[in-house]
């Protein structure tokens, strides 16, 4: 990316995000905020209703021109995502949820469908479509970590693989765990992004069905902030099957995760 179009896309999500966060907290001033681009080292989610936002999901797609971007609204109330919007608008393709009311995707002017279009029963890694990023952490234990679990993944059973049907990398966390919980990716691993990039995602997943767990192995209720996802797409049955295979690929490895840069 050049300087000039880094330059164009800070300002971009600036002023994507002043005009969200100017909307939203003039009709809900008591509310929190926190964004991707006003976001301060050491600001957390407390139980005081945050909106969580990050306005251009996918910026690397952005600059080269590939559709796979979004704007991504969430409410956390009490620490637990409550509300999602995720809007694709170069798709035009918007998924939404409310806790407790279930999730919905539309194209355009179509009638709105229910969330998941599929819920057919998890048969484990093989035969899954995995969503992966690599992150901007490309050195260190966090990369190492990353080429474990994404060669454990992709290699074959010869060789100690799982072998897993496919993985794909789109750019857009939010994006993917919106195709994880309408059923059209059976899962998404990510280590190292943020609540901005999950949070309304988080809410339209859980209200269609499916799971959002630590993205280590143990916890399977974590924190929205806590930088490490697996999302386990709605399924009639074999959802902590899965989540206990795919933990059985990272193991005890652990990594941490800093600020962001």
């Amino acid at each position: 990316m050049s300087c000039d179009a880094a330059d164009i896309v800070t300002e971009i999500d600036q002023a994507v995000e002043l005009f969200i966060r100017t909307r939203l907290t003039k009709q809900y001033p008591n509310f929190a905020f926190i964004g991707e681009e006003s976001y301060t080292t050491g600001e957390t989610i407390t139980s005081q209703p945050t909106f969580v936002v990050d306005p251009i999901d996918g910026t690397s797609n952005f600059v080269h021109g590939f559709p796979a971007v979004c704007v991504s609204i969430g409410l956390v109330i009490a620490e637990s995502p409550t509300v999602g919007v995720v809007f694709s608008p170069f798709c035009d393709e918007l998924w939404y949820a409310i806790k407790g009311q279930g999730a919905f995707t539309q194209r355009g002017s179509e009638t709105p469908k229910h969330l998941p279009l599929s819920m057919t029963p998890l048969q484990g890694l093989e035969s899954a479509c995995i969503g992966i990023e690599w992150g901007s952490d490309r050195e260190g234990p966090n990369f190492e970590l990353n080429l474990k679990v994404f060669t454990t993944l992709a290699r074959t059973t010869a060789t100690g693989g799982r072998f897993v049907n496919s993985l794909r990398c789109t750019g857009s966390a939010a994006m993917t765990i919106c195709r994880v919980a309408a059923g059209q990716q059976d899962a998404f691993w990510e280590c190292g992004s943020w609540a901005w990039d999950v949070a309304a995602a988080w809410c339209i997943l859980v209200e269609a069905g499916g799971l959002m767990v630590d993205g280590h192995p143990g916890d399977w209720d974590p924190a929205v902030d806590n930088r490490r996802y697996l999302a386990v797409r709605p399924a009639m049955s074999g959802k902590h099957e899965f989540v206990e295979d795919f933990w059985s690929v990272i193991g005890d490895d652990r990594t941490s995760y800093g600020p962001p840069c």
